[in-house]
């Protein structure tokens, strides 16, 4: 990672990376299509978002009108903003543009937040292609795409527009698929649109979390 970005990472108190984070960097980083088989809170956002963040702070390149150089596709609006204020963080130093779009509000400030184009946008599948489809969104420039929780994508119904999205992509662009399994259609999907993907699984270390109270 670029040095501006370990720093910004420090100042987080950021000392190790987790497991996820620790095997998908440099195989984001060098440009491979991947598959990570991971449970939430095991750090998949900063698996992916500081490649992001990296390759794109490295690239001379200006956001097109209405376009993005990254899409980030998350299952739920919660998600999606939970996923834009981390790539708030990580990205503090780094001059990028980032914006979300969700659905349930009106999509006036998300069409204004496009209009010049941003470099990162992390987006749920039912507003981007009604914005798409408006032409208030373009796609032709996405160079790096993320599926997060695939295997949510699916339970909620969402897998043939993903598939929608994903091929109106350039054909120039690294995937990266993340899910907690990986039933046969996320197999599917992956098999359809990445390019000779590796594949990483991080088994949880934990069967419970902080957040939750148990009794029985």
């Amino acid at each position: 990672l670029t040095k501006r970005i370990v720093q910004t990472l420090k100042k987080q108190q950021y000392a190790f990376p987790t497991p996820i984070q620790e095997k998908a960097i440099p195989l984001l980083i060098e440009r491979n299509d991947l598959l990570g088989i991971a449970q939430t809170g095991t750090g998949k956002t900063a698996a992916f978002g500081l490649p992001i963040l990296h390759h794109l702070s490295l690239e001379e390149k200006r956001p097109v009108a209405k376009s993005t150089r990254a899409l980030i596709l998350a299952p739920t609006r919660e998600l999606a903003v939970q996923i834009g204020d981390a790539l708030k963080v990580y990205g503090r130093d780094i001059p990028l543009r980032h914006t979300v779009v969700f659905g349930g509000v009106g999509q006036n400030a998300q069409v204004t937040a496009m209009r010049r184009g941003v470099d990162i946008l992390v987006a749920t599948p039912g507003r981007l292609l009604d914005l798409f489809t408006q032409k208030h969104i373009r796609l032709d420039f996405v160079s790096y795409f993320v599926l997060d929780e695939a295997d949510e994508m699916l339970r909620m119904g969402f897998i043939e527009p993903v598939q929608d999205i994903i091929a109106a992509l350039p054909e120039d662009r690294q995937i990266a698929l993340f899910s907690a399994t990986m039933p046969p259609a996320i197999q599917g999907v992956a098999q359809r649109f990445t390019q000779d993907p590796k594949t990483i699984e991080v088994e949880s270390t934990s069967l419970s979390t902080d957040h939750i109270e148990q009794f029985w």
